[in-house]
């Protein structure tokens, strides 16, 4: 039997600016095999979390897009709570290098020398792409975004994983326990006759790699088509309706109709719209707009957990 291995995006908080009675500002979590990143921290994100199971113990690592405050307010919070539950592993953020200067001096007022762990801060360019994390299962890379401040969005690309082997092969050229894992990572097998059995005939297809790109808050640019060219899952602010396509502009947004049309050009398999204006009570014309773009649209909404089934390749 396979092992099924996950990787998910959760909805903490869809709202801009402001909370509204509906929604949250701005906090994502993506697992991926298990690995927990919580992706911006708005207002209410330890709240959040805990409505949605997701043990406090379980975020070792947190992104931040850029520092405004509708992506960061929570962020105080929740290291004041993860001390006072007595964490001891060391919280990871990555982000402008302005927050380390915030968080220092957020310190200084309110939990100097009270900490129980360690928190490394990696400071984010956000001109180029850059690989911030990487290890056996997943790597992130920034992705380049135009918004009125430095900004950056994310891109989390799951590692190819190794091959399963095929039971009934295994038990037919009863192939030795020490030899696995080689074919596991693509060799054939040579039997104690000397013959070559081709990989192919002893494993599954592979599995395609799976791909999630975080996109927010940004002007429309199609400068970022290469990086998520056919990712599994585009998400991508949607603050306003094309109505008000002059102040997305002003403001450093983009509307639902540009946010449709970019999943298109990139050919993604899913896209989810969030980061709605408070002006808006329903996300009902936001939806119907960006699908008349790309038709694969959904609203983010708390407590939705979108997962990216894994799919076998064709041979």
């Amino acid at each position: 039997m396979e092992n099924i291995v996950s990787f998910s995006f959760t909805i903490l908080g869809s709202s801009s600016g402001v909370p509204t009675s509906e929604r949250f500002p701005a906090a994502h979590v993506v697992n991926v095999h298990e690995r927990y990143f919580l992706v911006d921290c708005g207002e209410g994100a330890q709240i959040q979390l805990r409505k949605n199971n997701i043990g406090f113990g379980k975020i070792n690592h947190i992104l931040i897009s850029h520092v405004h405050g509708d992506h960061t307010f929570g962020l105080f919070g929740l290291i004041s709570s993860f001390s006072l539950l007595g964490r001891k592993s060391d919280l990871h953020i990555y982000a402008h290098p302005l927050l380390e200067s915030i968080l220092n001096d957020h310190r200084k007022h309110y939990y100097e020398n009270l900490l129980s762990f360690k928190i490394i801060f990696h400071p984010l360019g956000s001109k180029k792409k850059n690989l911030i994390f990487e290890d056996e299962k997943v790597e992130i890379h920034t992705i380049p975004l135009k918004h009125r401040i430095p900004a950056c969005g994310f891109l989390f690309r799951e590692k190819p994983p190794l091959l399963n082997i095929r039971k009934e092969m295994a038990e037919f050229y009863r192939i030795p326990v020490k030899e696995m894992m080689n074919i596991k990572m693509g060799k054939d097998f040579i039997n104690e006759k000397g013959e070559i059995i081709p990989n192919k005939t002893l494993t599954l297809p592979p599995v395609k790699p799976r791909s999630l790109a975080y996109c927010t808050d940004t002007k429309y640019t199609e400068s970022i088509l290469p990086q998520i060219s056919n990712v599994d899952i585009l998400y991508h602010e949607a603050t306003y309706l094309h109505n008000m396509l002059e102040q997305a502009v002003e403001t450093g947004h983009s509307t639902a109709r540009q946010a449709g049309r970019l999943a298109a050009k990139a050919g993604a398999g899913k896209l989810i719209i969030g980061h709605f204006s408070a002006r808006y009570k329903t996300t009902d014309r936001l939806i119907e707009e960006a699908r008349a773009e790309f038709p694969g649209t959904y609203a983010a909404r708390e407590g939705d957990c979108h997962i990216i089934e894994q799919v076998r390749m064709t041979m």
